[in-house]
Protein backbone atom coordinates (compact mmCIF):
# COMPACT_ATOMS: atom_id res chain seq x y z
CA UNK A 1 0.00 0.00 0.00
CA UNK A 2 2.62 2.28 0.74
CA UNK A 3 4.33 1.57 -2.62
CA UNK A 4 1.12 2.02 -4.30
CA UNK A 5 0.93 5.79 -2.77
CA UNK A 6 4.72 6.52 -3.39
CA UNK A 7 4.01 5.16 -7.47
CA UNK A 8 0.99 7.49 -7.50
CA UNK A 9 2.62 10.75 -6.07
CA UNK A 10 5.51 10.51 -8.60
CA UNK A 11 3.14 9.82 -11.21
CA UNK A 12 0.95 12.60 -10.67
CA UNK A 13 4.32 14.82 -10.74
CA UNK A 14 5.10 13.51 -14.03
CA UNK A 15 1.65 13.90 -15.28
CA UNK A 16 1.06 17.64 -14.64
CA UNK A 17 4.69 19.14 -15.01
CA UNK A 18 3.98 18.80 -18.63
CA UNK A 19 1.09 20.79 -18.40
CA UNK A 20 2.20 24.20 -16.96
CA UNK A 21 4.28 27.18 -18.22
CA UNK A 22 7.65 25.39 -18.39
CA UNK A 23 9.24 29.13 -16.21
CA UNK A 24 6.38 28.78 -13.74
CA UNK A 25 8.08 25.84 -11.51
CA UNK A 26 8.94 25.19 -8.16
CA UNK A 27 12.38 25.15 -6.82
CA UNK A 28 12.72 21.45 -7.45
CA UNK A 29 11.13 21.26 -10.93
CA UNK A 30 7.82 20.25 -10.26
CA UNK A 31 4.74 21.73 -9.79
CA UNK A 32 2.43 21.50 -6.58
CA UNK A 33 -0.83 19.96 -5.92
CA UNK A 34 -2.26 23.28 -4.67
CA UNK A 35 -0.89 24.40 -8.41
CA UNK A 36 -3.23 21.80 -9.66
CA UNK A 37 -6.34 22.62 -8.30
CA UNK A 38 -5.96 26.24 -9.38
CA UNK A 39 -6.08 25.01 -12.89
CA UNK A 40 -9.39 23.74 -14.13
CA UNK A 41 -7.90 21.64 -16.83
CA UNK A 42 -5.25 19.97 -14.37
CA UNK A 43 -7.95 19.49 -12.48
CA UNK A 44 -10.30 17.87 -14.70
CA UNK A 45 -6.96 16.11 -16.18
CA UNK A 46 -6.28 14.39 -12.74
CA UNK A 47 -10.20 12.75 -12.74
CA UNK A 48 -8.92 11.42 -16.29
CA UNK A 49 -5.63 10.15 -14.34
CA UNK A 50 -8.22 8.29 -11.98
CA UNK A 51 -10.10 6.98 -14.42
CA UNK A 52 -7.06 5.68 -16.42
CA UNK A 53 -6.72 3.35 -13.51
CA UNK A 54 -9.50 1.26 -14.49
CA UNK A 55 -8.77 -2.14 -15.77
CA UNK A 56 -9.51 -3.21 -19.23
CA UNK A 57 -11.20 -6.51 -18.35
CA UNK A 58 -12.52 -8.64 -21.42
CA UNK A 59 -9.82 -10.56 -23.20
CA UNK A 60 -6.66 -8.90 -21.82
CA UNK A 61 -6.02 -11.17 -18.75
CA UNK A 62 -2.63 -12.43 -19.12
CA UNK A 63 -1.65 -14.38 -22.10
CA UNK A 64 -5.25 -12.94 -23.99
CA UNK A 65 -7.08 -15.22 -21.03
CA UNK A 66 -10.76 -14.81 -20.45
CA UNK A 67 -11.46 -15.09 -16.79
CA UNK A 68 -14.01 -17.64 -17.57
CA UNK A 69 -11.03 -19.82 -18.87
CA UNK A 70 -10.39 -20.33 -14.81
CA UNK A 71 -14.10 -21.28 -14.05
CA UNK A 72 -16.79 -23.89 -14.93
CA UNK A 73 -17.64 -21.77 -17.99
CA UNK A 74 -15.01 -22.84 -20.21
CA UNK A 75 -11.34 -24.38 -20.78
CA UNK A 76 -8.40 -22.11 -22.09
CA UNK A 77 -6.87 -23.94 -25.12
CA UNK A 78 -4.04 -22.26 -24.09
CA UNK A 79 -3.89 -23.62 -20.75
CA UNK A 80 -0.84 -25.90 -21.74
CA UNK A 81 1.18 -21.98 -22.83
CA UNK A 82 3.56 -21.50 -19.70
CA UNK A 83 3.08 -18.36 -19.62
CA UNK A 84 -0.95 -18.17 -20.13
CA UNK A 85 -2.93 -17.07 -16.94
CA UNK A 86 -5.07 -20.28 -16.70
CA UNK A 87 -2.36 -22.92 -16.07
CA UNK A 88 -0.63 -20.59 -13.67
CA UNK A 89 -4.06 -20.31 -11.71
CA UNK A 90 -4.65 -24.45 -12.21
CA UNK A 91 -0.94 -24.84 -11.19
CA UNK A 92 -1.18 -22.68 -7.43
CA UNK A 93 0.27 -19.95 -9.04
CA UNK A 94 -1.83 -17.54 -7.05
CA UNK A 95 0.36 -17.27 -3.61
CA UNK A 96 0.83 -13.99 -0.92
CA UNK A 97 3.66 -13.19 -3.59
CA UNK A 98 2.22 -13.49 -7.05
CA UNK A 99 -1.06 -13.39 -8.97
CA UNK A 100 -1.53 -14.92 -12.16
CA UNK A 101 -4.42 -12.24 -12.70
CA UNK A 102 -2.17 -9.37 -11.98
CA UNK A 103 -2.37 -6.54 -14.74
CA UNK A 104 -6.51 -6.64 -14.59
CA UNK A 105 -7.61 -7.58 -10.53
CA UNK A 106 -4.33 -6.18 -8.58
CA UNK A 107 -4.08 -5.11 -4.92
CA UNK A 108 -1.50 -2.81 -6.03
CA UNK A 109 -3.64 -0.90 -8.96
CA UNK A 110 -6.96 -0.75 -6.20
CA UNK A 111 -4.83 0.54 -4.09
CA UNK A 112 -3.54 3.43 -6.15
CA UNK A 113 -7.13 4.17 -7.81
CA UNK A 114 -8.40 4.51 -4.16
CA UNK A 115 -5.34 7.04 -2.81
CA UNK A 116 -5.73 8.97 -6.51
CA UNK A 117 -9.07 9.94 -5.59
CA UNK A 118 -8.98 10.71 -1.84
CA UNK A 119 -5.96 13.39 -2.76
CA UNK A 120 -8.72 14.73 -5.04
CA UNK A 121 -11.18 14.95 -2.87
CA UNK A 122 -8.69 16.50 -0.33
CA UNK A 123 -8.46 19.10 -2.74
CA UNK A 124 -11.88 19.69 -5.00
CA UNK A 125 -13.70 21.84 -2.59
CA UNK A 126 -11.06 24.67 -2.95
CA UNK A 127 -10.26 24.16 -6.21
CA UNK A 128 -10.16 26.70 -8.90
CA UNK A 129 -13.70 25.76 -10.87
CA UNK A 130 -16.11 28.48 -11.65
CA UNK A 131 -18.81 26.06 -12.29
CA UNK A 132 -20.73 25.02 -9.18
CA UNK A 133 -22.64 22.56 -10.94
CA UNK A 134 -19.56 21.24 -12.89
CA UNK A 135 -17.06 20.80 -9.73
CA UNK A 136 -19.94 19.04 -7.73
CA UNK A 137 -20.37 16.41 -10.48
CA UNK A 138 -16.27 15.87 -10.84
CA UNK A 139 -16.28 15.38 -7.28
CA UNK A 140 -19.08 12.66 -7.38
CA UNK A 141 -17.63 11.13 -9.85
CA UNK A 142 -14.85 10.18 -7.89
CA UNK A 143 -16.14 9.35 -4.87
CA UNK A 144 -18.15 6.96 -7.03
CA UNK A 145 -14.52 5.77 -8.54
CA UNK A 146 -13.59 5.48 -4.78
CA UNK A 147 -16.66 3.47 -4.24
CA UNK A 148 -15.53 1.09 -7.84
CA UNK A 149 -12.13 0.85 -6.35
CA UNK A 150 -12.91 0.01 -2.91
CA UNK A 151 -15.56 -2.93 -4.29
CA UNK A 152 -13.13 -4.46 -6.74
CA UNK A 153 -10.76 -4.75 -3.67
CA UNK A 154 -12.97 -6.21 -1.08
CA UNK A 155 -14.75 -8.75 -3.38
CA UNK A 156 -11.16 -9.57 -4.35
CA UNK A 157 -9.48 -9.59 -1.09
CA UNK A 158 -11.82 -9.41 1.88
CA UNK A 159 -12.10 -5.92 3.90
CA UNK A 160 -9.90 -3.32 3.76
CA UNK A 161 -9.32 -0.20 6.27
CA UNK A 162 -12.16 2.44 4.96
CA UNK A 163 -9.25 5.22 4.10
CA UNK A 164 -11.30 8.38 3.09
CA UNK A 165 -8.07 10.68 3.23
CA UNK A 166 -4.60 11.10 1.88
CA UNK A 167 -1.86 9.23 3.58
CA UNK A 168 0.92 12.09 4.72
CA UNK A 169 4.45 11.44 5.43
CA UNK A 170 4.27 10.76 8.85
CA UNK A 171 1.34 7.90 8.58
CA UNK A 172 2.08 4.69 10.23
CA UNK A 173 1.23 2.21 8.39
CA UNK A 174 1.25 -0.53 11.36
CA UNK A 175 -1.44 1.37 12.91
CA UNK A 176 -4.00 -0.27 10.01
CA UNK A 177 -6.61 -2.25 10.88
CA UNK A 178 -8.74 -4.81 9.21
CA UNK A 179 -12.40 -3.89 9.88
CA UNK A 180 -15.60 -6.28 9.86
CA UNK A 181 -17.01 -6.94 5.53
CA UNK A 182 -20.02 -5.17 6.79
CA UNK A 183 -18.00 -1.80 7.61
CA UNK A 184 -16.46 -1.77 4.55
CA UNK A 185 -19.80 -1.97 2.71
CA UNK A 186 -21.23 0.49 4.88
CA UNK A 187 -18.27 2.68 3.80
CA UNK A 188 -18.71 1.98 -0.05
CA UNK A 189 -22.17 2.35 0.09
CA UNK A 190 -22.23 5.61 2.03
CA UNK A 191 -20.22 7.27 -1.29
CA UNK A 192 -22.56 5.45 -3.63
CA UNK A 193 -25.80 7.13 -1.77
CA UNK A 194 -24.16 10.67 -1.85
CA UNK A 195 -23.72 10.67 -5.66
CA UNK A 196 -26.98 9.01 -5.51
CA UNK A 197 -28.43 12.36 -4.05
CA UNK A 198 -26.23 14.76 -6.17
CA UNK A 199 -27.93 16.22 -8.67
CA UNK A 200 -25.26 17.31 -10.68
CA UNK A 201 -24.98 13.92 -11.52
CA UNK A 202 -26.91 12.54 -14.50
CA UNK A 203 -28.30 8.69 -14.40
CA UNK A 204 -26.94 8.23 -17.67
CA UNK A 205 -24.32 9.21 -20.52
CA UNK A 206 -25.99 10.47 -23.27
CA UNK A 207 -23.19 12.84 -24.73
CA UNK A 208 -20.49 10.97 -26.99
CA UNK A 209 -17.33 13.29 -25.64
CA UNK A 210 -18.53 11.80 -22.68
CA UNK A 211 -17.99 8.12 -23.18
CA UNK A 212 -16.39 6.23 -20.34
CA UNK A 213 -17.19 8.99 -17.47
CA UNK A 214 -19.33 7.33 -14.65
CA UNK A 215 -22.98 8.82 -14.55
CA UNK A 216 -25.59 7.81 -11.30
CA UNK A 217 -27.05 4.64 -12.58
CA UNK A 218 -22.76 3.06 -11.93
CA UNK A 219 -23.79 3.51 -8.28
CA UNK A 220 -26.76 1.87 -8.15
CA UNK A 221 -25.07 -1.23 -9.94
CA UNK A 222 -22.19 -1.07 -7.45
CA UNK A 223 -24.44 -0.42 -4.55
CA UNK A 224 -26.44 -3.31 -5.47
CA UNK A 225 -23.52 -5.78 -6.31
CA UNK A 226 -21.86 -4.68 -2.41
CA UNK A 227 -24.96 -5.42 -0.85
CA UNK A 228 -25.97 -8.86 -2.18
CA UNK A 229 -22.46 -10.20 -1.69
CA UNK A 230 -22.90 -8.79 1.95
CA UNK A 231 -25.73 -10.77 2.38
CA UNK A 232 -24.65 -14.04 0.47
CA UNK A 233 -23.18 -16.91 2.33
CA UNK A 234 -19.44 -16.04 2.19
CA UNK A 235 -20.36 -12.99 4.40
CA UNK A 236 -23.38 -13.72 5.94
CA UNK A 237 -22.88 -17.42 7.62
CA UNK A 238 -25.68 -17.07 10.04
CA UNK A 239 -28.19 -15.62 7.10
CA UNK A 240 -29.00 -12.62 9.15
CA UNK A 241 -32.16 -11.51 7.36
CA UNK A 242 -31.83 -8.06 7.93
CA UNK A 243 -28.88 -7.92 5.49
CA UNK A 244 -30.82 -9.79 2.36
CA UNK A 245 -33.71 -7.27 3.38
CA UNK A 246 -31.01 -4.45 2.28
CA UNK A 247 -29.75 -6.00 -1.00
CA UNK A 248 -33.05 -6.32 -1.32
CA UNK A 249 -34.49 -2.67 -0.95
CA UNK A 250 -31.48 -1.42 -2.67
CA UNK A 251 -32.35 -3.67 -5.73
CA UNK A 252 -36.02 -2.41 -5.23
CA UNK A 253 -34.84 1.03 -5.56
CA UNK A 254 -32.37 0.45 -8.21
CA UNK A 255 -35.14 -0.77 -10.59
CA UNK A 256 -37.22 2.23 -9.59
CA UNK A 257 -34.76 4.67 -10.73
CA UNK A 258 -33.24 3.28 -13.77
CA UNK A 259 -36.53 2.05 -15.27
CA UNK A 260 -39.65 3.83 -13.95
CA UNK A 261 -37.85 7.22 -13.32
CA UNK A 262 -35.53 6.96 -16.10
CA UNK A 263 -35.34 5.67 -19.18
CA UNK A 264 -33.16 2.29 -19.15
CA UNK A 265 -34.31 -0.68 -20.65
CA UNK A 266 -33.07 -4.03 -21.87
CA UNK A 267 -31.47 -4.26 -25.21
CA UNK A 268 -34.21 -5.88 -27.45
CA UNK A 269 -31.90 -8.56 -29.17
CA UNK A 270 -29.46 -10.43 -26.61
CA UNK A 271 -26.76 -11.79 -29.04
CA UNK A 272 -26.59 -8.66 -31.06
CA UNK A 273 -26.28 -6.75 -27.84
CA UNK A 274 -22.55 -7.60 -27.21
CA UNK A 275 -21.73 -7.39 -31.13
CA UNK A 276 -21.40 -3.35 -30.82
CA UNK A 277 -20.15 -0.78 -28.68
CA UNK A 278 -22.89 1.56 -26.74
CA UNK A 279 -24.42 3.93 -28.95
CA UNK A 280 -24.99 7.47 -27.43
CA UNK A 281 -26.17 11.00 -28.54
CA UNK A 282 -29.66 11.10 -30.66
CA UNK A 283 -31.75 7.62 -31.88
CA UNK A 284 -30.24 5.57 -30.07
CA UNK A 285 -30.74 1.61 -29.28
CA UNK A 286 -28.83 1.10 -26.66
CA UNK A 287 -30.78 1.77 -23.24
CA UNK A 288 -29.17 -1.29 -21.45
CA UNK A 289 -25.56 -0.53 -20.97
CA UNK A 290 -24.73 1.11 -17.57
CA UNK A 291 -21.29 1.28 -18.06
CA UNK A 292 -19.28 0.10 -20.77
CA UNK A 293 -14.95 0.09 -20.37
CA UNK A 294 -14.39 2.45 -23.39
CA UNK A 295 -11.03 1.08 -24.46
CA UNK A 296 -11.91 -1.19 -27.71
CA UNK A 297 -11.87 -4.77 -28.26
CA UNK A 298 -9.00 -4.28 -30.48
CA UNK A 299 -7.74 -7.99 -32.17
CA UNK A 300 -10.35 -9.73 -29.64
CA UNK A 301 -10.83 -12.02 -33.15
CA UNK A 302 -6.87 -12.66 -33.57
CA UNK A 303 -6.90 -14.53 -30.48
CA UNK A 304 -10.20 -16.25 -30.67
CA UNK A 305 -11.48 -17.97 -34.36
CA UNK A 306 -10.56 -16.02 -37.19
CA UNK A 307 -12.53 -18.38 -40.03
CA UNK A 308 -10.04 -18.64 -42.82
CA UNK A 309 -9.95 -21.65 -45.96
CA UNK A 310 -13.72 -22.24 -45.43
CA UNK A 311 -13.15 -23.53 -41.56
CA UNK A 312 -13.87 -21.81 -38.33
CA UNK A 313 -10.12 -22.37 -36.76
CA UNK A 314 -7.91 -19.29 -36.41
CA UNK A 315 -4.81 -18.39 -34.10
CA UNK A 316 -6.61 -19.42 -31.41
CA UNK A 317 -10.13 -21.26 -30.09
CA UNK A 318 -9.51 -19.40 -26.95
CA UNK A 319 -11.97 -20.38 -23.99
CA UNK A 320 -14.05 -22.87 -24.85
CA UNK A 321 -17.22 -23.09 -23.54
CA UNK A 322 -17.78 -26.12 -21.16
CA UNK A 323 -19.96 -29.23 -21.26
CA UNK A 324 -20.79 -27.82 -17.90
CA UNK A 325 -22.18 -24.21 -19.10
CA UNK A 326 -23.58 -26.02 -22.41
CA UNK A 327 -25.51 -27.91 -20.07
CA UNK A 328 -27.05 -24.99 -17.52
CA UNK A 329 -29.19 -23.41 -20.95
CA UNK A 330 -32.79 -24.74 -20.55
CA UNK A 331 -35.16 -25.78 -23.24
CA UNK A 332 -37.34 -22.98 -24.98
CA UNK A 333 -40.77 -24.66 -25.30
CA UNK A 334 -41.11 -25.71 -22.05
CA UNK A 335 -39.08 -23.29 -20.13
CA UNK A 336 -37.58 -25.68 -17.91
CA UNK A 337 -34.03 -26.98 -17.55
CA UNK A 338 -32.99 -29.64 -19.47
CA UNK A 339 -30.01 -30.90 -17.39
CA UNK A 340 -30.88 -31.12 -13.38
CA UNK A 341 -27.24 -31.98 -12.25
CA UNK A 342 -25.02 -34.98 -12.25
CA UNK A 343 -25.12 -38.45 -10.56
CA UNK A 344 -20.81 -38.75 -10.72
CA UNK A 345 -18.36 -36.79 -9.70
CA UNK A 346 -17.05 -36.35 -13.27
CA UNK A 347 -19.95 -34.74 -14.64
CA UNK A 348 -20.17 -37.94 -17.49
CA UNK A 349 -23.60 -39.08 -16.16
CA UNK A 350 -26.59 -36.24 -16.53
CA UNK A 351 -29.33 -36.59 -14.99
CA UNK A 352 -32.14 -35.64 -17.53
CA UNK A 353 -35.22 -33.51 -16.61
CA UNK A 354 -37.84 -35.84 -18.32
CA UNK A 355 -40.20 -33.21 -18.72
CA UNK A 356 -37.89 -30.66 -20.37
CA UNK A 357 -38.20 -32.24 -23.93
CA UNK A 358 -34.48 -32.81 -23.99
CA UNK A 359 -32.98 -35.37 -26.45
CA UNK A 360 -30.04 -36.71 -26.15
CA UNK A 361 -29.50 -37.34 -29.32
CA UNK A 362 -30.14 -34.13 -30.35
CA UNK A 363 -28.71 -32.15 -28.01
CA UNK A 364 -28.75 -29.15 -29.29
CA UNK A 365 -32.24 -28.32 -30.59
CA UNK A 366 -34.81 -26.18 -28.93
CA UNK A 367 -32.37 -24.67 -26.58
CA UNK A 368 -33.03 -21.14 -25.04
CA UNK A 369 -31.93 -18.47 -27.58
CA UNK A 370 -29.25 -17.45 -25.45
CA UNK A 371 -27.46 -20.33 -25.84
CA UNK A 372 -27.02 -19.87 -29.79
CA UNK A 373 -26.44 -16.30 -29.40
CA UNK A 374 -23.15 -17.15 -27.13
CA UNK A 375 -21.68 -20.61 -28.38
CA UNK A 376 -20.77 -22.21 -32.12
CA UNK A 377 -21.38 -25.84 -32.03
CA UNK A 378 -21.77 -28.78 -34.17
CA UNK A 379 -24.45 -27.82 -37.01
CA UNK A 380 -24.29 -24.60 -36.19
CA UNK A 381 -24.33 -22.19 -39.35
CA UNK A 382 -21.67 -19.70 -39.50
CA UNK A 383 -22.60 -18.10 -42.47
CA UNK A 384 -20.09 -17.20 -45.87
CA UNK A 385 -16.18 -18.13 -45.11
CA UNK A 386 -14.10 -17.59 -48.36
CA UNK A 387 -16.97 -17.58 -50.17
CA UNK A 388 -18.57 -21.38 -48.58
CA UNK A 389 -21.92 -20.68 -46.84
CA UNK A 390 -20.00 -22.27 -43.24
CA UNK A 391 -21.62 -24.73 -40.82
CA UNK A 392 -19.84 -25.38 -37.81
CA UNK A 393 -17.80 -29.11 -37.69
CA UNK A 394 -16.77 -29.94 -34.65
CA UNK A 395 -17.41 -33.74 -34.81
CA UNK A 396 -14.03 -35.87 -35.38
CA UNK A 397 -13.15 -35.13 -38.46
CA UNK A 398 -14.99 -32.07 -39.44
CA UNK A 399 -13.73 -28.39 -40.70
CA UNK A 400 -13.73 -27.16 -37.17
CA UNK A 401 -12.80 -30.48 -35.31
CA UNK A 402 -11.76 -31.13 -32.04
CA UNK A 403 -8.51 -31.91 -31.43
CA UNK A 404 -8.18 -32.46 -27.18
CA UNK A 405 -4.89 -31.24 -26.00
CA UNK A 406 -2.95 -30.78 -29.20
CA UNK A 407 -2.75 -27.06 -30.44
CA UNK A 408 -4.34 -24.02 -29.96
CA UNK A 409 -6.23 -23.54 -32.95
CA UNK A 410 -8.64 -26.00 -32.19
CA UNK A 411 -11.87 -26.52 -29.64
CA UNK A 412 -10.72 -28.67 -26.45
CA UNK A 413 -14.20 -29.41 -25.87
CA UNK A 414 -16.02 -29.34 -28.63
CA UNK A 415 -17.53 -25.71 -28.59
CA UNK A 416 -16.06 -22.64 -29.44
CA UNK A 417 -16.64 -19.17 -28.41
CA UNK A 418 -19.91 -16.97 -29.95
CA UNK A 419 -20.24 -14.13 -27.94
CA UNK A 420 -19.06 -10.65 -28.52
CA UNK A 421 -17.66 -12.05 -31.92
CA UNK A 422 -19.73 -10.33 -35.38
CA UNK A 423 -19.39 -13.19 -38.21
CA UNK A 424 -20.18 -10.32 -40.50
CA UNK A 425 -16.88 -8.56 -39.65
CA UNK A 426 -14.63 -9.94 -42.78
CA UNK A 427 -11.83 -12.49 -41.43
CA UNK A 428 -9.32 -9.60 -42.25
CA UNK A 429 -10.32 -6.95 -40.41
CA UNK A 430 -9.47 -7.71 -37.29
CA UNK A 431 -10.83 -5.35 -34.93
CA UNK A 432 -14.22 -5.87 -33.50
CA UNK A 433 -17.00 -3.51 -32.40
CA UNK A 434 -17.51 -5.01 -28.81
CA UNK A 435 -16.55 -2.85 -25.58
CA UNK A 436 -16.68 -4.99 -22.12
CA UNK A 437 -20.01 -4.15 -20.36
CA UNK A 438 -18.89 -3.51 -16.74
CA UNK A 439 -22.29 -2.96 -15.74
CA UNK A 440 -25.59 -3.52 -17.54
CA UNK A 441 -29.75 -3.53 -16.51
CA UNK A 442 -30.16 -7.59 -16.40
CA UNK A 443 -28.04 -7.64 -13.69
CA UNK A 444 -29.66 -5.06 -11.48
CA UNK A 445 -32.99 -6.78 -12.17
CA UNK A 446 -31.17 -10.31 -11.16
CA UNK A 447 -29.23 -8.61 -8.10
CA UNK A 448 -32.80 -7.57 -7.09
CA UNK A 449 -34.71 -10.73 -7.15
CA UNK A 450 -32.05 -12.80 -5.65
CA UNK A 451 -32.24 -10.48 -2.81
CA UNK A 452 -36.02 -10.31 -2.82
CA UNK A 453 -36.00 -14.18 -2.50
CA UNK A 454 -33.84 -14.24 -0.09
CA UNK A 455 -35.55 -11.72 2.00
CA UNK A 456 -39.39 -12.42 1.37
CA UNK A 457 -40.00 -15.45 -0.58
CA UNK A 458 -40.37 -15.74 -4.10
CA UNK A 459 -43.47 -13.69 -4.48
CA UNK A 460 -41.58 -10.37 -5.69
CA UNK A 461 -38.62 -12.11 -7.20
CA UNK A 462 -41.11 -13.48 -10.38
CA UNK A 463 -41.03 -10.24 -12.23
CA UNK A 464 -37.23 -9.05 -12.90
CA UNK A 465 -36.56 -12.62 -13.67
CA UNK A 466 -38.92 -12.79 -15.95
CA UNK A 467 -38.21 -9.78 -17.53
CA UNK A 468 -34.82 -10.75 -18.40
CA UNK A 469 -36.34 -14.05 -19.54
CA UNK A 470 -38.52 -12.38 -22.27
CA UNK A 471 -35.95 -10.59 -23.35
CA UNK A 472 -34.24 -13.70 -23.97
CA UNK A 473 -37.36 -15.03 -25.57
CA UNK A 474 -37.88 -17.72 -22.79
CA UNK A 475 -40.99 -18.63 -21.01
CA UNK A 476 -41.82 -17.37 -17.56
CA UNK A 477 -40.91 -19.31 -15.04
CA UNK A 478 -43.77 -21.35 -13.38
CA UNK A 479 -45.74 -20.20 -10.62
CA UNK A 480 -45.44 -21.94 -7.06
CA UNK A 481 -42.18 -22.35 -6.66
CA UNK A 482 -40.62 -22.44 -2.95
CA UNK A 483 -37.56 -20.10 -1.83
CA UNK A 484 -35.29 -22.53 -2.48
CA UNK A 485 -36.38 -23.53 -6.06
CA UNK A 486 -36.26 -19.73 -6.70
CA UNK A 487 -33.18 -19.73 -5.71
CA UNK A 488 -32.02 -22.43 -7.92
CA UNK A 489 -33.68 -20.92 -11.20
CA UNK A 490 -32.14 -17.44 -10.09
CA UNK A 491 -28.77 -19.13 -9.69
CA UNK A 492 -28.97 -20.31 -13.63
CA UNK A 493 -30.43 -17.48 -15.09
CA UNK A 494 -27.32 -15.52 -13.80
CA UNK A 495 -25.61 -18.57 -15.03
CA UNK A 496 -26.58 -18.36 -18.90
CA UNK A 497 -27.04 -14.13 -18.76
CA UNK A 498 -23.77 -13.71 -18.02
CA UNK A 499 -21.85 -16.34 -19.72
CA UNK A 500 -18.67 -15.11 -19.72
CA UNK A 501 -19.05 -11.73 -18.41
CA UNK A 502 -16.91 -12.69 -14.91
CA UNK A 503 -20.07 -12.97 -13.10
CA UNK A 504 -19.66 -16.68 -12.36
CA UNK A 505 -16.21 -15.70 -10.97
CA UNK A 506 -17.43 -14.15 -8.24
CA UNK A 507 -20.86 -15.61 -8.12
CA UNK A 508 -19.49 -19.20 -6.73
CA UNK A 509 -17.27 -17.57 -4.19
CA UNK A 510 -20.22 -15.52 -2.68
CA UNK A 511 -22.66 -18.59 -2.92
CA UNK A 512 -19.08 -20.91 -1.02
CA UNK A 513 -19.55 -23.22 -4.10
CA UNK A 514 -16.50 -22.91 -5.58
CA UNK A 515 -15.07 -26.65 -4.72
CA UNK A 516 -18.38 -28.06 -6.24
CA UNK A 517 -17.94 -26.42 -9.51
CA UNK A 518 -14.10 -25.88 -10.47
CA UNK A 519 -12.29 -29.07 -9.92
CA UNK A 520 -13.04 -29.93 -13.65
CA UNK A 521 -14.77 -29.47 -17.14
CA UNK A 522 -15.86 -31.67 -19.72
CA UNK A 523 -16.41 -31.46 -23.25
CA UNK A 524 -18.35 -33.44 -25.61
CA UNK A 525 -16.99 -36.04 -28.41
CA UNK A 526 -19.03 -36.05 -31.77
CA UNK A 527 -18.75 -38.52 -34.17
CA UNK A 528 -20.41 -38.56 -37.64
CA UNK A 529 -21.82 -42.04 -38.65
CA UNK A 530 -22.32 -43.12 -42.33
CA UNK A 531 -26.32 -42.38 -42.45
CA UNK A 532 -25.37 -38.81 -41.43
CA UNK A 533 -26.21 -38.86 -37.83
CA UNK A 534 -24.07 -38.48 -34.82
CA UNK A 535 -23.34 -39.98 -31.75
CA UNK A 536 -22.38 -37.61 -28.52
CA UNK A 537 -19.79 -38.96 -25.40
CA UNK A 538 -19.14 -37.04 -22.80
CA UNK A 539 -15.94 -36.78 -21.57
CA UNK A 540 -13.22 -35.06 -19.07
CA UNK A 541 -11.45 -32.42 -21.05
CA UNK A 542 -9.49 -30.73 -18.05
CA UNK A 543 -8.71 -31.79 -14.19
CA UNK A 544 -7.31 -29.00 -12.63
CA UNK A 545 -4.89 -29.27 -9.38
CA UNK A 546 -5.63 -26.14 -7.78
CA UNK A 547 -7.99 -23.02 -7.79
CA UNK A 548 -11.47 -24.96 -6.36
CA UNK A 549 -10.21 -25.18 -2.71
CA UNK A 550 -11.86 -22.94 -0.10
CA UNK A 551 -8.81 -20.59 0.46
CA UNK A 552 -9.63 -19.74 -3.45
CA UNK A 553 -12.81 -18.00 -2.09
CA UNK A 554 -10.45 -15.16 -1.35
CA UNK A 555 -7.19 -14.05 -2.99
CA UNK A 556 -4.18 -14.00 -0.03
CA UNK A 557 -3.29 -10.45 1.10
CA UNK A 558 0.03 -9.69 -0.51
CA UNK A 559 3.26 -10.73 1.18
CA UNK A 560 4.28 -7.09 1.31
CA UNK A 561 1.74 -6.04 2.85
CA UNK A 562 1.51 -8.34 5.56
CA UNK A 563 5.27 -7.97 6.56
CA UNK A 564 4.11 -3.50 6.58
CA UNK A 565 1.33 -4.34 9.15
CA UNK A 566 1.20 -6.61 11.91
CA UNK A 567 -2.35 -6.96 11.77
CA UNK A 568 -2.82 -7.72 7.97
CA UNK A 569 -0.59 -10.94 8.87
CA UNK A 570 -2.22 -11.83 11.85
CA UNK A 571 -6.11 -11.17 9.87
CA UNK A 572 -4.21 -13.08 6.30
CA UNK A 573 -7.10 -14.66 4.31
CA UNK A 574 -7.79 -18.76 5.20
CA UNK A 575 -5.74 -20.83 4.01
CA UNK A 576 -2.88 -18.74 3.20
Amino acid sequence: MKKSFIYFITGCFALFSCNKNPLDITPDGRITFDDVFKNEIQTESFVNTIYSKIPTYFFNYNNYGFLAGITDEAQEVRNTYIGGMALQWQNGGLTPSSNPLSGMLDYAVWWQGIGHANLFLSYIDNATIKDGAKKSRLKAEVQLLRAFFYWELVKQYGPMPAVDKPFDATFSYETLKRPAFADVIAFIVQDCDAVIANQDVPLRITNVAERGRFPKSVAYAIKTQALLFNASPLWNPGNDAAKWAAAAQAGKEAVQALTVQGDYKLFADYGQYFLKTQDLGANIRDFETIHEIPAPAGVFSVINTIPTNGRLIGTSAGACPSQELIDSYEMQVTGEPAILGYSDNDHLQPIINAASGYDETKPYEGRDPRFYATTWYNGSHYGMIAGIDHHVETFIGGLDQMIPQVQFTNTRTGYYLRKFYDPLIPANQLVQECRWKKFRLAEIYLNYAEAENEANGPAQAYEPVNIVRRRAGMPELPTGLDKNQMRERIRRERRVEFAYEEHRFWDVRRWKILSQTDKLVTGMEIRKQPDGSFTYKRFVTERRASGWQDKFLLFPIPIGETNLIPDFAANQNPGW
